[in-house]
């Protein structure tokens, strides 16, 4: 476990240098990064929220002390950043005019912060979001009228998207049950801050889902990765996976947490390194589809097994580096050299799924509260959308809106039985 927190601590170092913060007890340190960017700050965070007092104050105090005046406060997003949630962060940008935006929450606060900031700096000419989605609209709009984005702070509370360290702001339409995502450089926070010991505050759910969420970064990157970023992925996927996995775990059982706690962090971090070399991919994809019957870390534990033996023949290397850790931390007792292809892949993913029945994770559709059919109709609708074709573009085997019935259909269909066997591998 040490060795793992050393190579994540150089990885991130190298990955993002002076402009990210992050380790234990590092709070302190917020007032010099938020006073380098501007002396009046719209301070946006959980505010509603009983836990979140005693953060919000030491944020205040720490502002105070560094000479920047907090013009407002906002109140966070809820989960999976809705676009209300959105347009009213917004609305407190347009009237307090900051300099700069400091955001203290969670993932899903965190994009709703950035998507806000963009529409800020661009409502003029685009005053909804739906323009911003996709792959490098902002960058193009910032070109196309010579202006950069409202600098945003942020001041992750949770581990797990990493939304922090990311070209990612991921909205969703609550109505529709969709989740979208703009996905452009330009809204990457230009200085960003994670003190490990802050997610003491959060309950064991979200501590779930954030370390799965983590996992499913470095394992669909990886396996998506070419020949020019396998091995910084193959590099950063291990590590990761050697915090996580052990992480999640003593977590869940109640032990060793401040020890946990860092290796969650490093790890989750990680995870937001990845999705700056490579993208996420089908588990990522089918999750936007399901947030109202399953949470964003959990839809990504239960569809990445299958996904897994989907991409098995394409990936076997790969297979066999991921399944190598899913062994030594106890979840695989197949002899991996002996096998290949299909029958490699379903012994990673019985690894995987063996690691999510620890943490009491659902492994199949059908079980799922309140699903339906039509949410597989939606999954299957969703890849088809061009805003999103990056996910499909970036899978080991590419699918496009042609096939993508005939074989996201069949990973679908064995996710909604709980049957490997329904998996249709592409010849």
């Amino acid at each position: 476990m040490q060795q793992a927190e050393e190579k994540a601590r150089e990885l991130l170092a190298r990955f993002k240098g002076d402009d990210y913060i992050f380790g234990s007890g590092v709070l302190d340190r917020l007032g010099e990064q938020v006073a380098s960017l501007g002396k009046r700050v719209l301070l946006v965070g959980r505010f509603k929220s009983a836990w979140f007092g005693p953060i919000g104050e030491r944020v205040r105090e720490i502002l105070e002390q560094a000479g920047v005046e907090i013009v407002g406060t906002c109140q966070g997003a809820a989960p999976n950043a809705p676009f209300e949630d959105v347009y009213r962060i917004h609305s407190h940008i347009v009237h307090t005019r900051p300099d700069a935006v400091v955001v203290v929450d969670a993932g899903s606060g965190i994009d709703a912060v950035k998507a806000a900031a963009t529409l800020a700096t661009f409502g003029d000419v685009h005053p909804e979001i739906t323009p911003y989605l996709g792959v490098g609209k902002v960058s193009e709009l910032c070109e196309k009228y010579g202006r950069s984005l409202l600098p945003v702070v942020a001041v992750m509370l949770a581990a797990s998207s990493a939304a922090h360290l990311t070209k990612y702001a991921n909205v969703t339409d609550m109505q529709a049950g969709q989740k979208s995502l703009i996905i452009d450089p330009a809204i990457v926070p230009p200085k960003s801050l994670f003190d490990y010991e802050l997610t003491a505050s959060q309950p064991l759910s979200l501590t779930q889902d954030g370390a799965f969420d983590g996992i499913a970064h470095v394992l669909e990157v990886y396996f998506g990765a070419g020949p020019d970023a396998e091995d910084l992925t193959g590099e950063i996927c291990e590590t990761a996976l050697d915090l996580i996995i052990p992480g999640v775990q003593a977590a869940s059982e109640n032990r060793d947490l401040p020890r946990a706690r860092i290796s969650l962090g490093l790890g989750t971090d990680l995870g937001g390194y990845a999705i700056m070399v490579g993208g996420t991919s089908g588990p990522h994809l089918n999750s936007f589809s399901l947030v109202d019957v399953l949470s964003h870390g959990r839809a990504c534990a239960l569809m990445n097994p299958y996904y897994t033996v989907f991409f098995a023949p394409a990936i076997e290397a790969k297979l066999r580096r991921v399944g190598s850790v899913y062994k030594r931390h106890g979840l695989i007792e197949s002899d991996l050299d002996a096998l290949s292809g299909r029958e490699l892949g379903i012994a990673v993913a019985s690894g995987m799924m063996a690691l999510s029945r620890k943490t009491g994770f659902p492994t199949t559709l059908a079980e799922l509260p309140g699903i339906t059919k039509a949410h597989v109709a939606r999954c299957l609708n969703a890849a088809k959308n061009p805003a999103l074709a990056s996910k499909l573009e970036n899978m080991p085997v590419p699918l496009h809106a042609d096939n993508v019935d005939l074989y996201m259909g069949s990973v679908l269909d064995a996710a909604w039985q709980g049957d490997f066997s329904l998996i249709r591998n592409m010849e």
